[in-house]
This record gives C-alpha cells, sequence and structure tokens, in this order.
C-alpha cells in the first residue's frame, strides 16, 4: 500500500491500515492526530443505522497516547438519541492493544425541514489563490502529513514565529478507493492549528495537543480548508491554539487545541 494511495485502507468492516501517509512531525513511527480525527468523524457519519437528517456540529477528541501506524479498529455508540440531537462516541485501537488510543464524542443535530435565516460571522481571509507555499518543519522523512497535504500560507508560515493563516487541501483521500467527504476535508486539517500558530522553535520545543475540539455551523464547500490559528503559552508550560475554520465561502466554524509545552 503507498502513501500515495491514501491515508488509510479499509481491511475489514470497521478495521483500517493506516500509510506512512499519516506520519507526524513528532515520531516517525506515530500519526499526525489529523488523519485518525477525520476517521473517527467518518465513523460516526457512517454508524449503522446514521440518521441522513442529522450532521455533526461538535466533536471532541481525547488524544489518550500516540496513534500507531499501523492496523486500527473503529467502534461507535450511541450515547444520547433524541428528536433534535443525539451523541455519539466513537473509539480508535491499534490492533492488539485492549484500549483505545483516541476517543471522540461527536454532537450531531437535526438539520432543519425549513431554511432558516444564515448569518456567519467573521471576515473572509484571503482565498487559497493568493496564498504563499512555505516549506513544513525540518522532518528527517519525506513522506507523512506534511507531504500528503497542500499548504498555502497567507499570513504567518510553519518555521515563523507567531500567528498563521493557511490554506490546506488533502492531496490524497482519506481511504483508498473512497471518496473524500466535506467532514473529512476540515478534521484533517483542524489539528494543525497548533503547527500553524507555532510560537515556539520547533527544534527547541514539543507542544502537542492533548485534546482537539471543532465546531461546525456548516461543513466546507470545496476542496480548500483554511485554518486561521493563534496560540497562547503559559510559563507553566500550558497552552492553548485556537483557530478559526473557513472555506472559500467563508467562516465554516472553530477548532481549539490544549497544548503540552516543553523544551526537548
Amino acid at each position: 500500500m503507498g502513501a500515495e494511495d491514501g491515508f488509510y485502507e479499509r481491511i475489514g468492516e470497521g478495521r483500517f491500515r493506516a500509510t506512512e501517509a499519516t506520519r507526524g512531525p513528532w515520531d516517525p513511527g506515530a500519526q499526525h492526530a489529523g488523519p485518525p480525527a477525520a476517521l473517527l468523524g467518518r465513523a460516526v457519519e457512517e454508524r449503522a443505522g446514521a440518521r441522513g437528517d442529522m450532521r455533526v456540529a461538535r466533536i471532541t477528541y481525547e488524544i489518550l497516547r500516540p496513534v500507531p501506524i499501523g492496523e486500527l479498529a473503529v467502534a461507535t455508540s450511541v450515547l444520547r438519541a433524541g428528536r433534535g440531537t443525539e451523541l455519539i462516541e466513537a473509539a480508535l485501537t491499534p490492533a492488539g492493544a485492549d484500549a483505545p488510543v483516541m476517543l471522540a464524542r461527536a454532537l450531531r443535530i437535526r438539520v432543519a425541514g425549513e431554511p432558516v435565516p444564515a448569518v456567519a460571522q467573521g471576515a473572509q481571509v484571503p482565498p487559497p489563490g493568493e496564498a504563499g507555499v512555505a516549506p513544513f518543519f525540518p522532518v528527517p522523512w519525506e513522506t507523512g502529513y506534511h507531504s500528503s497535504m497542500e499548504a498555502r500560507f497567507t499570513e504567518g508560515a510553519f518555521t515563523e514565529p507567531g500567528p498563521g493563516t493557511c490554506w490546506m487541501r488533502m492531496r490524497v483521500p482519506l481511504v483508498a478507493g473512497e471518496a473524500v467527504r466535506p467532514l473529512d476535508r476540515v478534521l484533517v486539517a483542524a489539528d494543525s492549528g497548533n503547527g500553524i500558530a507555532a510560537v515556539m522553535d520547533f527544534g527547541r520545543f514539543v507542544f502537542v495537543n492533548g485534546d482537539l475540539t471543532v465546531h461546525l455551523h456548516r461543513h466546507p464547500v470545496g476542496e480548500w480548508v483554511c485554518v486561521e490559528a493563534r496560540t497562547s503559552v503559559d510559563a507553566g508550560g500550558i497552552g492553548l491554539a485556537d483557530a478559526r475554520l473557513h472555506d472559500e465561502k467563508g467562516p465554516i466554524g472553530r477548532g481549539v487545541q490544549s497544548l503540552f509545552v516543553a523544551a526537548r
């Protein structure tokens, strides 16, 4: 299975094999959290008996341990089901392990049968056509998340400390041979907020997130998702990456990460 074919290969019911395309910047054997976040989001949408009149409005991830590159099992359960909302939990467990490494809880809200007035807050960012290509953090491997996502900055850069605004587009599908979905596009990008708005030198500090929460008032349209991120860090080594999410039509939601910051 080549990394150019997808982030994952489906190998059975609820079972996937991660490719090198998922590799993150911190450990050659561990995934960037964006692809597994998107995989759990897809599991929420695909769960047995999923209602077609509901859409993911909020999804919160707990990253319990690094997600290894290898075979993974995904399981979902309904925590609450109602007329207007439902709460779904999804768990990601490596093959042979007895506990998940990543959990997600998704709030799905019923789409209104009749249109309501649409209101979007926040200014639009410059489009991807006006953005420049910037290098990724220097890592000692060629293939990974950094080579599987196209990134264009209208503000900042991966290697430039401070706020950043970055348009991102998947170069490969989430699952090999399967169509990319709108939720895939936003979830695979949203976990990059701490890297886009890195305020620490990547070579001297780690600034990894132990969670991720994404709120969406609508799902993206088109191939590009923009992450407009800002990071704050306390002297005690606790940080927060806060990102506004956009597509080419305007704001779509928000992503927030809690950060562990420490010297290497």
